[in-house]
């Protein structure tokens, strides 16, 4: 892909990692290329990354929380969610030193959960294997639990969740699949494999993925949050992010997903660009910036998404 009107505005973004990945992954620039290195060694110098940072501890959590949970969106794993999104370099060590906290905090209750069968909260579990693998730690006891209990979160009746009143939870399958897609897919075992397979299939079969056809208690209207095009998310998710693990996963090409990517190009503006919303702005850290760069964060991800499809020159 060439450098065009609509790349020059997203390489010319104050978030570095948005420059990052636009030189990337739409224009194919190798990782040696003097722009990528450049923006890849800002995403810790510029931007959101550092100030996230500036406020851990040297025990790997963050600043006045109360737990690694609350408040959101402020403590310990929504940092480490956020710093993840950011793509920010595994092998640092602040970034070690969260996920490390983060194991060790909760491994003791994803043990309890395995031998309990008690697969709730796979949206939890599927953001937090996300970040630990970056910083390649896919081989502890801990990690290796967590993916067994995404894997049997999502044959146990797709994520069913007693906080989605004991439904299945379209959620859940999608932040679990979040996780299982950080896997390289040589190292995919076969439990993880017909685990994503299943994923797949309950968010794209029968028409679901566009309408939101999933089970709602009561038969309620899906989350609004669904149909908008939101940034960022944290143990929620709408069709763009759903998309973007779609992507990943290697199954855009699928029936099911094709009248989503029609609906996402349909989105697309006159002037090139995706308009999208920042739902938790307001309690999140301000420096992921204001409604033009959540505008460059959304379009970012709509046009990757459709070049995986084949549908973005």
């Amino acid at each position: 892909m060439k450098e065009n009107e609509f790349t020059s505005w997203l390489i010319g973004a104050e978030t570095p990692t948005i420059r990052y990945a636009a030189l990337k992954d739409l224009l194919d620039l190798p990782e040696s290329n003097r722009r990528v290195a450049a923006a890849r060694r800002d995403i810790f110098r510029q931007g959101p990354a550092p100030a996230i940072l500036s406020r851990q501890t040297q025990v790997g959590n963050w600043k006045n929380e109360r737990s690694y949970y609350t408040p959101k969106y402020f403590s310990t794993h929504w940092c480490m969610l956020l710093l993840e999104e950011l793509r920010a370099d595994g092998r640092d060590p602040r970034y070690r030193r969260g996920v490390h906290f983060m194991l060790k905090t909760t491994a003791e209750e994803i043990d309890r959960r395995l031998r309990e069968n008690a697969f709730e909260l796979s949206c939890l579990w599927g953001n937090i294997l996300r970040y630990a693998l970056r910083a390649e730690r896919a081989d502890e006891p801990c990690v290796e639990n967590i993916i067994r209990l995404l894997a049997g979160s999502i044959h146990n009746d797709h994520c069913r969740c007693e906080h989605n009143y004991g439904e299945p939870c379209a959620w859940g399958v999608v932040r679990s699949l979040y996780g299982l897609a950080a896997i390289p897919a040589p190292r995919r075992s076969r439990e993880v494999r017909s685990a994503i397979a299943h994923g797949i299939a309950f968010l794209t079969e029968d028409g679901r993925l566009l309408r939101a056809g999933y089970p709602t208690p009561g038969n309620r209207p899906p989350n609004p949050l669904w149909f908008k095009l939101n940034f960022p998310l944290f143990y929620q998710a709408d069709l763009l992010f759903t998309l973007r693990v779609l992507g990943e996963l290697d199954a855009l090409h699928r029936p099911g997903v094709q009248p989503a990517l029609d609906w996402l190009e349909g989105l697309r503006g006159r002037n090139g660009r995706w308009c999208g919303r920042s739902p938790y702005r307001g309690r999140t850290w301000k420096q992921l910036g204001g409604r033009e760069e959540t505008e460059r964060w959304i379009s970012l991800q709509a046009a990757t998404i459709l070049r995986r499809a084949g549908r973005f020159a």
